[in-house]
């Protein structure tokens, strides 16, 4: 279900003040796992917090798939993810946006992989997710984050 519509729901059905909780916290079911997207830019605004940390990021108008994508090394991770098959799908999007507001991992998460505190400006590539057809806001679940030359990979702690 996409935000805009969770939201409509949840404000008809008297539950307005979990809004902001229950729009941030959310499944993987309602993002298009079959087809991962790549961006990357700067990061803009940052929400280093639970139920899980975003950042805003600004992504080039000339946006293009890094050479070396598909033979990125990706660190092993507690859950079964074909991290070199997403990576050899990876696409860019369809849509133009600009800005996309990026949900990586809890911050437990992010910690027991020892990822710094992203800060406005920061380079960052992700690997990931958006709703179906690219519907809706332009969200990305994160799957991987490459940051600081290094790749995390979000969909579970470290092995």
């Amino acid at each position: 279900m996409h935000r805009r519509h969770f939201a409509r729901l949840v404000a008809l059905s008297g539950g307005l003040p979990l809004l902001p909780a229950a729009l941030a916290h959310h499944g993987w079911s309602s993002f298009d796992q079959g087809r991962p997207i790549y961006l990357e830019g700067q990061a803009g605004k940052v929400m280093w917090r639970n139920p899980h940390v975003e950042f805003e990021l600004e992504v080039p108008a000339d946006l293009k798939l890094p050479a070396d994508l598909a033979t990125r090394a990706l660190p092993a991770q507690r859950a079964a993810v074909d991290g070199p098959a997403l990576l050899k799908a990876a696409q860019l999007p369809t849509r133009k946006d600009r800005r996309w507001l990026i949900e990586l991992a809890p911050l437990t998460r992010m910690e027991a992989w020892n990822v710094t505190p992203l800060k406005t400006g920061d380079r960052v590539g992700v690997l990931g997710f958006t709703f179906a057809g690219e519907k809706g806001d332009a969200v990305l679940r994160v799957e991987y984050l490459f940051v600081g030359g290094k790749a995390y990979g979000l969909r579970s702690s470290p092995a």
